[in-house]
């Protein structure tokens, strides 16, 4: 038993050092991704700002803040955090950014659907 261990080892550590190798792609993917989600949500808002203004007063409770400016904070971070994720810069502060975006959007909506739910843990565990 301990010999046909041996005799993988070599194998597991080629597939250990490859999967090591393929780490900062898999990072860069998440990254890519998340910020691609936030950025498209963020030009959404900008494209019918009455809807906007009018979702953050009636649909959106965001906690703390009145609605005109929990609107503008919102996608301001929406639209500048992602560009920040992509190009490395900041990367934690945008990262964490974001992170509180995802939290205030999950907390801020009385009613969430499951799936949405769902896609906000996924995008918080990638951040």
């Amino acid at each position: 038993m301990i010999d046909a261990l041996r005799t993988l080892e070599p194998a597991w550590r080629r597939l250990t050092g490859l999967l090591e190798g393929l780490q900062p792609l898999a990072q860069l993917a998440a990254r890519l991704y998340v910020a691609a989600a936030f950025f498209r949500s963020g030009l959404t808002k900008l494209a019918d700002w009455d809807i906007t203004l009018a979702l953050f007063q009636d649909e959106y409770h965001v906690p703390l803040l009145p609605p005109e400016v929990a609107a503008v904070a919102g996608t301001a971070g929406e639209l500048g955090l992602p560009v920040l994720l992509v190009l490395g810069l900041g990367g934690r502060f945008a990262a964490a950014g974001l992170s509180v975006v995802n939290a205030v959007a999950v907390l801020s909506l009385s009613e969430i659907a499951p799936a949405a739910l769902q896609q906000h843990v996924f995008w918080g565990s990638l951040l």
